[in-house]
């Protein structure tokens, strides 16, 4: 059985603005992030749906893919480090408390 491309690129649609408005309304940090992964996946969707409409037999949208996950993966990476040290420096994750930061 094969999924029709309108309800993929429709499913990824979902992704963007489900991430999209999940990183405007939280305050939280690690929801902030999880947000931007689902606008990350959606691009990734997006990748392998036209990959495989305008070229079925070849893999560059795959490539684009996978790359783009190893991207995603390095800035879940950093930005879970900075995360814990806002935490070990304000005993909190929320955006609120590292809104008065000082230079």
């Amino acid at each position: 059985m094969i999924v029709p491309v309108e309800c993929l690129l429709g499913l990824s649609a979902l992704l963007f603005f489900i991430g999209v408005f999940g990183f405007v309304t939280r305050r939280n940090l690690i929801a902030m992030l999880i947000s931007i992964e689902l606008v990350l996946n959606a691009v990734d969707l997006n990748f392998a749906v036209f990959n495989r409409f305008l070229f079925p037999g070849q893999f560059e949208g795959m490539f684009f893919t996978l790359f783009s996950i190893g991207v995603s993966a390095a800035e879940t990476a950093v930005a879970l480090a900075i995360i814990i040290n806002v935490y070990r420096n304000y005993h909190s994750d929320q955006v609120n408390s590292i809104e008065n930061m000082k230079f």
